[in-house]
């Protein structure tokens, strides 16, 4: 199922926002949502899952208009991994996870066997099987995270909005992610991917989407949107591109004051002019 958006537009009262923004998703690949902090990222994350309405434009899910769904069939075919998932009630990880089994139970219906085996086995491909009897609020940021990329899963949809998704986890576990989601969409799904992490865009992303000032920056294939001129334009700072040796993909370092400094000195100076 292809997500897609056309001149998408939404500003907060107290400012900020998007603005005319278009975006396609197909099925069995991952395209990269990148910018700055207050570039409109998470705003167009809950503009495609239909969390906010669109004051211009139109999200499209597989060609039928997401304002023409209920919430139900919306869950039935996006899931979202939130930035920062809050827990108020002392529900268990895998009472979490079943969680995203709702929009498949008929009215009020409670979780069957099939429901519980999906939610276990979701559990298990993010690795975090030995949560599931443990409360939620006693778990760190990072495994947190992981039982709600388990919910996501559990939720059987053809769509996957991460937003942030490997914030609070350690390098394994990035890792171990971002293999799995591409795993996930090469079994069809279409991901859509907030990301900070510039390396792991170039790791695993097909294509990235920069964004500055609620506008897209730039966009295309990973290897030719992520260039030192687009980057120090849109994130403000000098950065060092190169290409990684081992996998073929980019690797993007910021470059600290002192070393900007550095290069600063060891460049050429223009010849003086000449006296009269």
């Amino acid at each position: 199922m292809t997500l897609s958006a056309r001149e998408l537009g939404f500003r907060y009262p107290s400012g900020g926002g998007v603005e005319a923004l278009d975006l396609d998703v197909a099925p069995g690949e991952i395209v990269g949502i990148l910018g700055p902090n207050g570039s409109g990222k998470s705003t167009l994350v809950r503009l495609l899952s239909g969390v906010l309405p669109p004051a211009t434009g139109e999200v499209r899910l597989g060609g039928v208009p997401l304002g023409a769904l209920s919430r139900r069939e919306i869950a039935r075919r996006v899931a979202v991994v939130p930035q920062e998932p809050s827990f108020e009630l002392p529900f268990t990880a895998l009472e979490i996870v079943l969680l995203g089994r709702h929009p498949h139970l008929a009215g009020i219906a409670f979780e069957a066997a099939s429901d519980l085996e999906a939610a276990r086995a979701a559990l298990a491909r993010v690795d975090a099987s030995a949560l599931a009897e443990r409360p939620v609020g006693s778990l760190s940021a990072g495994e947190r995270q992981r039982v709600m990329v388990a919910r996501a899963l559990a939720q059987s949809t053809p769509v996957l909005l991460l937003d942030e998704p490997s914030s609070f986890l350690d390098l394994r576990h990035q890792v171990e992610l971002f293999d799995l989601v591409r795993a996930l969409a090469a079994e069809g799904r279409a991901v859509a991917a907030v990301l900070h992490d510039l390396n792991l865009a170039a790791e695993y992303c097909d294509r990235v989407v920069l964004l500055a000032d609620g506008r897209t920056a730039a966009a295309g294939p990973t290897a030719a949107t992520l260039t030192y001129a687009h980057l120090t334009r849109v994130y403000g700072t000098e950065v060092y591109v190169d290409v990684n040796d081992l996998t073929g993909t980019l690797v993007v370092t910021p470059l600290s004051g002192r070393a900007r400094a550095r290069l600063a000195a060891d460049s050429p100076r223009p010849p003086a002019a000449p006296r009269a």
